[in-house]
Formats: structure tokens, sequence, C-alpha cells
């Protein structure tokens, strides 16, 4: 039955119990009108109101809910849907929603698509961009390396302390080229894999921030794909940027395992926590990612540790002595591992 139908079912009944009250029962209206009568009649708006209010409140609540969720949706948060009222009936609220929940699949189905191709673009892009600063200004550096040398051989004294600062800072630019090209192409990722990538990149996070890093990775992981393990890996990256650009922590814990038919990517941090930080471009780029791959990314805040002296497992190891405080990030991507083929 429509919503129509309903409000004017229910209108009727309780204007007919009206009518039948004043044809038959010994209900008179009085000039001047009487206490007890007017007390009936204020009885009877008062339930008349009370049900057409219930009935409304009934009949709308469905149309609150779709309200409140078109307010807040976002498709980077796939799943979010309302369940359709009715036993598979139909109806206008029904069919309302069920038109929403199949346009929500739709544009889901395109905003993951497009992303797709956006993030492939980009990591075309970015290893175009790390080939060229490897293949050109990497090995331009490398000659200006060797023509310093050559000059400080045979410069005097004064002259080839200055040309000794001269190769010292080159080197150390030629070093930050290096470091981008592996932030922008992790080439031990195609090489040795997802493991020995992550383990790369804590190491080098962690001698460039000052941060302490502990590594659990668990042995024996299943395989993934290529598109898979380049997403785990820039999620990693980007949650250890975070921690260390925004969260003021000292601490970070990463964690890879298999959970069941999945793949559980954890990073902890003992900074200031999620409230902190808005939502940005980072994170809004992690989802984007985690759609990719058809994962589920869960960001909320966690205790920190407590003290005392902690020890990694797995492929990695850190030790960790001190006092944890305040509120942490844990970031936890799980990524369905890939049906083998039959």
């Amino acid at each position: 039955m429509s919503l129509f139908w309903r409000i004017f079912g229910l209108n009727a009944v309780v204007l007919g119990i009206a009518t039948a009250l004043l044809l038959w029962a010994p209900v008179t209206v009085s000039v001047p009108i009487l206490l007890t009568e007017a007390v009936i009649l204020v009885g009877g708006l008062a339930v008349m109101l009370v049900a057409n209010g219930a009935l409304l409140r009934w009949g709308l609540a469905p149309l609150d809910r779709l309200t409140r969720l078109m307010t807040t949706v976002d498709l980077l948060r796939p799943g979010q849907r309302l369940p359709v009222p009715g036993s598979g009936g139909g109806g206008e609220v029904s069919e309302l929603i069920r038109t929403f929940n199949a346009m929500l699949d739709r544009l889901e189905h395109e905003r993951a698509t497009s992303s797709a191709r956006a993030l492939v673009a980009q990591e075309a892009e970015r290893r175009r961009i790390a080939q060229e600063l490897h293949d050109e200004v990497g090995q331009s550096m490398t000659a200006i390396l060797l023509v310093l040398k050559r000059a400080a051989d045979d410069a005097p004294e004064p002259l080839r302390e200055e040309l000794q600062q001269a190769q010292e800072i080159t080197r150390e630019s030629l070093d930050e080229v290096r470091r981008l090209v592996r932030r922008l192409r992790p080439g031990v990722l195609d090489d040795l894999g997802l493991v020995s990538a992550l383990t790369s990149l804590t190491q080098d996070f962690a001698t460039h921030t000052g941060l302490h890093v502990v590594r659990r990775f668990d042995t024996g992981l299943p395989a993934l794909d290529r598109e898979t393990e380049l997403v785990l890996y820039r999620v990693a990256q980007e949650s250890l940027t975070n921690a260390a650009r925004h969260a003021d922590a000292g601490r970070v814990e990463v964690g890879l395992r298999r959970a069941g038919e999945a793949v559980l990517l954890e990073i902890t941090d003992d900074g200031r926590g999620i409230e902190a930080a808005c939502e940005g471009a980072g994170i809004r780029g992690m989802r984007e990612r985690a759609l990719l791959a058809g994962a589920d990314l869960d960001i909320t805040s966690a205790p920190s540790t407590s003290s005392g002296t902690e020890t990694g497992t797995g492929t990695g190891t850190g030790i960790e002595t001190g006092t944890g405080s305040g509120t942490g990030t844990r970031i936890r991507l799980t990524t369905p591992v890939p049906r083998k083929q039959s």
C-alpha cells in the first residue's frame, strides 16, 4: 500500500469513528457547551492528532533515514545502503529507496573505475619521472662529481678544500635524488617483493625522520598480484608520512600478517590521534587505493603503547623502551587474497 493510501485510510478510520460516536453515542453539544462535553471533544481531537502523528512518523521514517544518508554518503566508503521497508512490496517509499541504492551501486562502480584509471596514470607518470631523474639528473650529477674530483686533485690547497666541499654537497644532492627515485618508483617491490619493499621503506623512514619503527611481518604470506602489492606499499608509505608530519609521533609500528582469506596491513603510531587531524588529500588517496584493490580501510584512534620493552617479530625486529602516552592512530588495510584460477 502506498503512503498516500495509508495516510488516507487512517484519517478515514478516525473520522468514521468520530462520526459514528456523534450519530449513535449519547453525545450531544449544548449551547453554551458543558465542561464534560468540552472534555470529550478535546479528548477526541487529541486521539485523532496522536493517531495521525504516529502514522506520519512511521510512514515517513524511511524518508528521514534516506535524507540523513544523502547528506552523509561518501563514495570512498562503499556499502552504505538503506534497508527497503516491507517484504518486497511496492509503494513510493520502497521504490525510492531501491532507486537510491541502485544509484549508489552505479556511482560507486563508476568512482572505482575512474579512480583506477587515475591511479594507473599516476603510477605511470611517477615511473616516467623517476626514470628521467635516474637517467638524466643522476648521471649528470655523477659526471659533475667526477669532474670535481679531478679538479680537486689538481687544484692548489685553498681551492682544493672548496672543491671538496662542492663534492660533498653534490654527493648529498645525488643521494637525495636517488631517495626520491625510490619513493617515486619502488624498484625493490618489483624485484624482491612486498616484504622486502616494506622493510626498505621503514628503514629509510626511520633514518630520515629519527622515529623508532617496529616491524612485525609474518612469514609465509600468500601471493598477491602486483597492483595489490603496490596498493599496500603506497598506503604504508602515506601512513608513515602522516605519522612523521602531522601526528607528532615518536614510535610507529608496522605489521603485515594473514587474517583468514585476507592480508592485513596495520600501522600504529603513538601520536596525537585521528581527532587532531582532518581527513585530507593523503587519507582520501589511501581510500581511493583501497577501492582499487577491493580492500577495506579503517582509520581509528588507538591507545599508545604502555611502558616496557618490546621486540618486533617476523622478518624485521625492533626494540623499544619507554613510556607511551596520549592517543595514537591505527590504520588497517584488509586486502582479500586473490582466488586461484582452476
